[in-house]
């Protein structure tokens, strides 16, 4: 399973009232600290509501951050995180 799998499942078992969509951006760091582009570092995820939840934006991004832990220990450089309502 690679690094975008990864996140989504790790996401999806929590975010259960959110579509979930991942985006591997590592291309557009091609040259920068290194990267090549191919090492899956950056990534976006967007989360939409398909139901009301009451979790601030906030709560919404220091939870995947906990649970991405690992990840930013393995490799994971940055994290764009959007929520759309």
């Amino acid at each position: 399973m690679n690094r975008k799998e990864r996140i989504k499942s790790i996401i999806s078992k929590f975010f259960l009232k959110y579509e979930i969509n991942v985006i591997d951006e590592s291309i557009k760091h091609q040259g920068h600290n290194n990267f090549d582009g191919t090492q899956e570092t950056h990534f976006k995820i967007i989360l939409k509501n398909k139901e009301k939840v009451n979790l601030k934006k906030i709560e919404i991004h220091r939870k995947i951050n906990a649970l991405l832990s690992e990840e930013f220990l393995n490799g994971l450089h940055a994290l764009e995180i959007n929520i759309e309502n």
